[in-house]
């Protein structure tokens, strides 16, 4: 069994041994295999198997069934614990982005995508529930605006080297997809062995955990699982569908995107340190619904591929500010329910990206703009929610609906 270190005793750890060093590795271990099998999917898809709208709405309704089914989390926490689960997470995802290209067939694609998402959606739940556990409310925002950089940087790095060999090298999918996953897996693999167990000083319960006091919570994240969903499946295939982006053209586009993330995530942390969780969410929501709205008119005024280059960035970029739902919830939280709730939040978060994808990949063939207008639609609901969540949430007072006497004054 390996060695059990409670958090108040890791500060006697050498730097990089210590729990933060350990969310920041992970945090560059995990987008190097799932971005760079995001970067390829529209194209290999299109490339490989003909995909069409319908298509990729069946894939990616196929990818969050793991996410839907989050919550078995909890089950599997009573004997394995939170920190092996993500890493054991982390190595399924590596594995089968490695192997993605063995499947060049509608059937092996949907198969390979399953395996790779239950690794992304059960290390997503556990990763953001030792975030929450170990990092001091406080210094929250920006710690988790430092780690969306990390991320960025490290996936800035395979970007880059996507957009300089795809073309002169010749690349194939395969040896990219061997390369990112199998580095996911090593970095997996040193996670493991190089670090001791932290133990929180606050037991999670390993059972189901539904609360009343986190409605709002619970809405906002099923908008945001709505709203992200249409982001993700859609955006990218426009790009390659109606403007014709090859490989480094779709790569380029997100390296820019990471870009904005390193050197933005921690300001935005901090904005949302200042501004509040509530005004920062707003923010999101207000510039989301313009941006939905950007998207459909390129379809209705026929606008070019610089404004759709110029709106995904901009799209990428105000989802930054999600992070803002996270310490939200760290303030109103008990302790004890981090874990169980961020399980219960990740298969709410996914309620509408089973059906959504799919459903909307219809749409898509007969008015891809009726898509993006019912995206502004949802991020127009969600600011809605935000105008309840308090100045200053604390457990007790999760909406400023918590407390009629302090309506008033917020």
């Amino acid at each position: 069994m390996r060695k059990i270190v409670p958090l108040s005793e890791a500060g006697s750890l050498p730097k990089w041994r210590r729990p933060l060093s350990l969310l920041f590795l992970l945090a560059v271990g995990m987008p190097i295999a799932f971005n760079v099998w995001s970067a390829l999917l529209n194209n290999f898809v299109i490339d490989v198997a003909q995909f069409q709208g319908d298509d990729i709405g069946l894939l990616h309704t196929v990818r969050e069934i793991p996410g839907f089914l989050a919550i078995g989390v909890i089950a599997i926490l009573m004997f394995m614990r939170e920190q092996v689960l993500g890493v054991v997470s982390l190595v399924m995802l590596g594995v089968a982005t490695a192997v993605t290209a063995w499947f060049p067939s509608l059937g092996g694609i949907l198969v390979i995508t399953l395996f790779s998402s239950i690794g992304f959606h059960y290390y997503e739940t556990v990763n953001q529930s030792l975030q929450l556990q170990w990092i001091d409310k406080l210094r929250a925002p920006q710690t988790l605006g430092w780690l969306l950089a990390a991320g960025s940087a490290a996936t800035l790095v395979a970007y880059s080297a996507l957009v300089l060999t795809w073309r002169a090298f010749d690349l194939s999918y395969n040896l990219v997809y061997l390369v990112a996953g199998g580095t996911t897996v090593v970095i997996a693999l040193f996670a493991y062995f190089a670090y001791p167990q932290f133990e929180s000083p606050n037991p999670q319960r390993k059972t189901f955990v539904l609360r009343r006091r986190y409605w709002l919570y619970y809405l906002l994240q099923l908008m945001a699982g709505a709203r992200r969903q249409i982001f993700v499946v859609f955006a990218g295939f426009m790009m390659v569908e109606r403007f014709g982006f090859d490989v480094h053209e779709i790569t380029s586009l997100f390296l820019i995107n990471l870009l904005a993330n390193m050197f933005l995530a921690p300001t935005i942390g901090r904005v949302v340190h200042i501004w509040g969780e509530r005004r920062a969410l707003m923010f999101e929501y207000v510039g989301l619904v313009i941006v939905f709205l950007c998207y459909g008119g390129i379809y209705w005024f026929g606008w070019g591929v610089l404004i759709a280059s110029i709106l995904y960035a901009v799209d990428n970029l105000l989802f930054s500010m999600a992070l803002a739902l996270k310490t939200y919830f760290q303030k109103i939280a008990d302790p004890a329910d981090i874990a169980p709730t961020a399980a219960v939040a990740f298969t709410i978060n996914h309620i509408a990206a089973v059906f959504l994808p799919v459903v909307l990949g219809l749409l898509w063939m007969h008015s891809p703009m009726a898509v993006f207008f019912l995206a502004a639609g949802l991020a127009a609901s969600s600011f809605a929610l935000a105008l309840l969540i308090p100045r200053h949430p604390e457990p007790g007072h999760e909406t400023i609906l918590a407390r009629p006497d302090t309506l008033l004054a917020e």
